[in-house]
């Protein structure tokens, strides 16, 4: 069965709807101001206990050093999401899986990180992540052929076109944000809309 991935959680209402609706996967991005979704990790961690244990949390980072990862760890998250660059000594800090964000521009060193074992899938998003783009998905499909890892296909994915990405990529996960958003309230994420996140996940999880 396709899995789901709903990333940007920032409130406790997002877990609300997460632990009504039953999203495979949920996404927190930490220690990124520049992102609109971003949240302290105090926040995080308390989001966390919110949430209910079968639905596997995701710490979204761009770049991190060691001493964040140190504390994505501590704070209990199941998995990492690295986009951006991913050094060996911060490779070898990580205890947890990881998840390598790759956007279309920068396919280069898929093959290297097919070495990797504690990267266990793989993000494929647009040329700029969180835009709410789609790409061209046949970039993508080859790698699903010849790739070991789970694939996460994000970018612009939503109830339009959610049914027509499972057809032809077949990922392993739909991954998705701005699709299940409110309207951004004073500049700021104005977090998930529950008919929104209710409506695509059973989309998903249908495989008719």
């Amino acid at each position: 069965m396709t899995k789901i991935k709903i990333c940007g959680m920032t409130c406790e209402n997002d877990i609300h709807y997460a632990n009504e609706y039953l999203p495979d996967y949920v996404g927190f991005v930490l220690y990124f101001p520049k992102s609109r979704r971003n949240i302290s990790m105090e926040t995080a961690r308390h989001l966390l206990k919110m949430l209910r244990p079968e639905i596997k949390s995701v710490a979204v980072v761009v770049s991190p050093d060691k001493e964040q990862v140190k504390k994505i760890t501590a704070a209990g998250f199941d998995q990492i999401q690295i986009h951006g660059m991913m050094t060996e000594e911060v490779y070898r800090e990580i205890k947890i899986p990881i998840l390598r964000a790759f956007n279309v521009s920068d396919l280069s060193s898929f093959s290297e990180y097919e070495k990797k074992e504690k990267i266990t899938g793989y993000v494929f998003d647009s040329k700029k992540p969180g835009s709410g783009k789609t790409f061209d998905w046949n970039q993508v499909i080859p790698l699903r052929k010849k790739g070991t890892k789970k694939i996460f296909l994000a970018g612009g994915l939503d109830e339009t076109n959610v049914k027509k990405a499972m057809r032809e990529v077949k990922p392993d996960v739909i991954d998705l944000s701005s699709a299940v958003e409110r309207p951004d309230v004073n500049g700021k994420c104005g977090g998930k809309d529950p008919e929104k996140m209710k409506i695509i996940i059973r989309m998903v999880h249908d495989e008719k």
